[in-house]
């Protein structure tokens, strides 16, 4: 079976690590076919756009992409591309799983949360951003709906039941934001309610950092709005030794596009050693998108074997090999 994906090589190191996670990606023989298309600076010097119109025809004709990193130029068009697109393609559920991985620089070990984040509403959109104009008073808009709880809530639930996850705990603020936090709360209490199998447990956000700190093992899986995800996916992602093992899928019912959440990293970009792991953890997480979880658990056990062995890791992993040895290293078990 074949499929044909949109693949945006991105900025700064985006290039190195698809072409390694492209090459992983075919020494597997999955059948896929790429359309390279582009967003970001890259795009911006070539056409003037940060966003052509060829690359968001390319996500709604494919339904699917994979991303690498993008900057997004200060002072220039959008404040974020990535928020761009998930306005555009209305993709309202973000999923970002933290695992632990041998040899790494974590102080934890049996790390395994996903973070399930809502995308498009709430102050991390920026709405109604406002200056007075002696520069002394900004306001910003923070908008939550009924729609926008419902549908993150029933993702998160919906997930946790088919990969046979016990427990959601539902992140909130709702006993000082009684409006916006509050009504998030008592949809996602709605919500659990249809779900007796899993666990649903509530929790502030602020004794969830200090919680996931002190006894990560208590979390399954975790749902939240736009701007605490965005703040308790990484805090996840230090557990289990930073954004470079982070994947990111962006997820709608038209679409779907699958990252690593990492910068664009300039200044090692260009030396080859950058490690792509956190792009191949997308791709797997694109692969169970597919349909194709098989395929998804050989890429992720070559790469855990991979970092078991310590073979041609990276310099941030603790090994002197480059971008394409470690991606050689995986891409070998992978067929294996």
């Amino acid at each position: 079976m074949t499929q044909t994906i949109a693949v945006i090589r991105g900025d700064g190191i985006g290039p190195e690590i698809m072409d390694a996670t492209l090459r992983v990606l075919d020494r597997m023989e999955l059948g896929l076919n790429y359309e390279f298309v582009e967003a970001g600076l890259a795009a911006y010097n070539e056409s003037g756009e940060l966003l052509p119109q060829a690359t968001l025809d390319a996500i709604h004709k494919h339904r699917v992409a994979l991303k690498s990193p993008l900057t997004t130029p200060v002072g220039e068009g959008f404040s974020s591309i990535n928020v761009e697109l998930r306005k555009r393609f209305d993709l309202y559920a973000n999923v970002r799983p933290a695992i632990s991985f041998p040899n790494t620089k974590s102080r934890y070990a049996g790390v395994d949360i996903i973070t399930v984040r809502e995308n498009t509403e709430g102050a991390y959109i920026g709405e109604g951003q406002q200056l007075s104009p002696d520069g002394e008073v900004a306001t910003l808009t923070q908008k939550i709906t009924r729609r926008g709880s419902e549908r993150i809530c029933r993702f998160a639930f919906d997930m946790a039941r088919k990969l046979g996850r016990k427990k959601v705990t539902i992140v909130h603020k709702a006993n000082i934001l009684k409006s916006t936090s509050g009504l998030f709360l008592r949809t996602a209490r709605q919500v659990g309610a249809d779900y007796p199998d899993i666990e649903s447990q509530e929790m502030i956000v602020d004794n969830t950092c200090m919680q996931l700190v002190m006894r990560p093992e208590q979390f399954d899986v975790i749902v939240t709005t736009n701007l605490f995800g965005d703040i308790v996916s990484d805090l996840c992602a230090g557990l289990v030794g930073g954004l470079g093992l982070a994947p990111g899928a962006n997820i709608g019912t038209e679409a779907a596009i699958f990252e690593a959440v990492h910068g664009s990293a300039p200044d090692i970009a260009g030396k080859g050693i950058a490690n792509p792991c956190a792009l191949l953890l997308g791709a797997a997480q694109m692969l169970s998108h597919l349909g194709r979880e098989d395929e998804a658990r050989r890429l992720r056990r070559a790469i855990v074997a991979t970092m078991e062995a310590r073979d041609h890791l990276t310099p941030d992993l603790g090994g002197s090999a480059n971008t394409q040895q470690f991606a050689e290293a995986i891409a070998a078990r992978a067929i294996g």
